[in-house]
């Protein structure tokens, strides 16, 4: 794992949009598009939550057999770059990689709610991570960014269809559970599309999306709410008089 990238690729000096996107093309330049990861033993998955100028990254690691749950952590930071379509990596990544670099246990394989190289410079947020830090991720959205489905949508559970960007299969729509729209699977990094399908089917159990991004998802909203409550009485003990709160935006 790579931990001393140039700032920049997570924390630009410019918000032009031209500039952001030669950082996005250096980065598209770094993508592994086959498979280069050892055995699966361990997989994580990631997701964020904002809370006023604060981004909550959470991280849940799995026994990739079981999907056990090995670990869980947290870590919060400073809100620094606005929302901007096609550009969340610039938001996001930095405190991801920050919580990735605290975990106990480095998951063999990251797996993110969000896009790998179904984006329109194929730099989604797995695609950015994985790239910058030299991991192997995927990524898992609930929505198509870009692109078409190649051959209609898969109809019944456990089928899937490719989709097409530019005349090429940058991911699967799958279609996880009966009832929902399908999910969009696309590699990242150091994954190829045909492992990437596969090992999201594998982490696929009762719900529509695979264990490591939903529970990822639930502990940093489960997070949220505990600082949100923390944030509550913080107020209340600050009008009555008591002591400042003990709080602070690296907790977790």
């Amino acid at each position: 794992m790579n931990k001393n990238y140039p700032e920049k690729l997570f924390n630009p000096e410019s918000y032009d949009r031209d500039d952001l996107i030669q950082i996005q093309s250096d980065i598209s330049s770094l993508i592994i598009h086959e498979d280069d990861f050892e055995p699966l033993n361990l997989i994580g998955g990631s997701d964020c939550a904002f809370l006023d100028d604060l981004i909550i990254c959470g991280i849940v690691i799995l026994d990739y057999n079981t999907l056990d749950v090995i670990e869980k952590s947290y870590l919060t930071h400073k809100v620094t770059f606005p929302y901007i379509p096609t550009f969340l990596s610039f938001r996001e990544g930095s405190a991801i990689a920050s919580a990735i670099f605290k975990l106990e246990n480095i998951p063999d394989l990251l797996m993110f709610d969000g896009c790998g190289i179904n984006h329109p410079r194929r730099v989604g947020i797995a695609s950015h991570v994985g790239a910058v830090l030299d991991i192997p991720t995927i990524g898992v959205a609930k929505k198509i960014l870009c692109g078409k489905r190649g051959s209609g949508e898969p109809e019944s559970v456990g089928a899937s269809k490719p989709l097409i960007y530019n005349g090429e299969t940058t991911g699967y729509l799958y279609k996880s559970k009966k009832g929902t729209n399908p999910i969009i699977i696309a590699p990242g990094n150091r994954v190829s599309l045909e492992s990437s399908l596969e090992i999201v089917k594998h982490c696929i159990r009762h719900h529509k999306l695979p264990e490591p991004t939903r529970l990822a998802h639930n502990y940093v909203n489960d997070v949220k709410k505990q600082l949100q409550d923390r944030y509550k009485n913080d107020n209340i003990n600050k009008w009555m008089g008591n002591k400042d709160s003990k709080y602070s935006e690296t907790d977790g």
